[in-house]
């Protein structure tokens, strides 16, 4: 089930299952900016990445002498959301763990993914609530999938990645094999990166301390743009088809975490940016979209 926000620009379907952004329509241009969830290629539109981001070696890890196994990214992507607040241009959804997880995840947590419109831009705020007697160990990540190209008469190829650098950081990239992460070192001249059919050959792409991602066409000026400041890690990605060419839609995605490394030890408490909550207290972030 679908529910609806919107406000004089935009107008958004988010489903319960997943608290999923599943379409965004822009009211004055027309554009329809999420992609369709065609299995064909991929059949999500805008996953919760939750309680990891990616990979975990053999789909394993450790914690306090005990082994559980978790496929990649996580099980909030395919709950069943209730919905907290609902006005015209703003939903909260909430989700309680109550124990259901317990065989892959240890921990007990509440969940609550809010969606405001602010003009052309969708902000994505998480909490997460720790409610165990000790510190919990996570990470969550966004997934948004936007249809490319926008206009009937562009292709893929007219479309660039703008990347923008945190301040005062150094951007580390970072390459998967195997769906593991392996560090490259310090990424240099990644502003703006060209869309070719070849670009997401060895998958996605990977970086740290990055503030955001723009999307953008060089013939129409449409796109979407990403804003994270403070998330550190973000990856690009869209499926590289047997054909050889780009599917239609690419991903930005601000993580909490990220897949295991090559050289992990498969202890959760030692695991590539992992999030540590104490007992009690509520984890925060937000992210933004702008659609134009």
């Amino acid at each position: 089930m679908a529910l609806e926000i919107q406000n004089e620009v935009l107008k958004v379907e988010i489903a319960k299952q997943g608290a999923e952004i599943r379409k965004v329509k822009h009211m004055e241009n027309g554009l329809d900016y999420m992609w369709t969830g065609d299995k064909t290629y991929w059949g999500r539109v805008s996953p919760v990445l939750f309680p990891i981001v990616g990979r975990l070696k053999e789909d394993q890890y450790q914690l306090n002498g005990k082994t559980f196994t978790m496929s990649q990214h996580g099980f909030l992507r395919d709950v069943e959301f209730e919905v907290d607040k609902h006005t015209t241009n703003s939903i909260s959804f909430v989700f309680h763990s109550d124990g259901q997880f317990r065989h892959m995840y240890p921990y007990e947590f509440t969940a609550y993914i809010h969606y405001s419109l602010q003009g052309e831009s969708l902000a994505v705020r998480w909490e997460i609530i720790n409610k165990n007697a000790e510190e919990m160990y996570f990470s969550i990540g966004a997934h948004p999938a936007f249809r490319l190209p926008l206009i009937e008469d562009e292709t893929m190829e007219d479309y660039s990645l703008h990347i923008t650098p945190a301040k005062d950081k150094e951007v580390i990239e970072y390459e998967l094999k195997d769906a593991l992460i392996h560090e490259k070192g310090a990424a240099n001249d990644i502003e703006e990166i060209p869309l070719s059919n070849s670009l997401f050959k060895n998958d996605a792409l990977v970086y740290s301390n990055i503030d955001k991602v723009k999307l953008a066409s060089h013939k129409s000026e449409n796109g979407v743009e990403v804003l994270f400041g403070n998330f550190p890690f973000v990856g690009v990605w869209s499926p590289y088809g047997e054909d050889g060419k780009i599917a239609p839609f690419v991903c930005i995605e601000p993580w909490y975490g990220i897949a295991d490394t090559y050289d992990a030890t498969g202890d959760m408490k030692e695991k590539l940016g992992v999030q540590k909550l104490k007992k009690g207290e509520t984890f925060t972030s937000e992210y933004h979209i702008k659609f134009y």
